[in-house]
């Protein structure tokens, strides 16, 4: 889904890619990978509308995430979905840093044990990744199957959770 112009942007750079971060209300609303370069990220990447602190205390939590010293993020979200896609993003939160589950366990997590290809679906419209960590949710057959942002990012992730574990 693509930025829409309600929403104030913050770019960030990171060991993945600069990451669009888009804020309504100073509350977090979506994160979208870019493939913008790195020098697309200056000091005037934040929308003067937005709570700088809001903006900064992402930014700390990312960089700390991608330097391996943060496992839980704090940062305030309001993510746009439907009860179901809530419920899964929700039990998202709620994989252990460094672990992963299949789409069936998210779906039994959710209370739906035969929505295993909704969950995908859930996952392809996830809002914010990396802070709803659907790179860590994989096929039944132990497969790194779809991520949004692209499989190499995948990987990267779930290295970077578990060499840091």
């Amino acid at each position: 889904m693509p930025i829409q112009d309600s929403y104030q942007i913050q770019l960030v750079d990171s060991p993945i890619g600069v990451l669009k971060t888009c804020w309504r209300d100073n509350l977090l609303c979506r994160l979208e990978f870019s493939d913008l370069p790195a020098s697309a990220v200056t000091d005037q990447t934040i929308d003067p509308l937005l709570n700088i602190e809001s903006c900064t205390k992402l930014q700390h939590e990312l960089e700390q995430y991608f330097l391996g010293q943060l496992v839980q993020f704090e940062t305030i979200t309001a993510p746009e979905g439907t009860a179901f896609q809530l419920s899964v993003w929700h039990q998202l939160t709620q994989i252990p840093y460094g672990e992963t589950r299949s789409y069936g366990e998210i779906a039994r997590m959710a209370g739906n044990p035969k929505a295993a290809r909704a969950v995908g679906m859930a996952n392809n419209r996830n809002p914010i990744p990396i802070l709803f960590p659907c790179h860590r949710v994989i096929g039944a057959n132990g497969d790194l199957v779809g991520f949004g942002g692209g499989l190499d990012r995948k990987i990267h992730l779930l290295e970077l959770e578990k060499n840091s574990k």
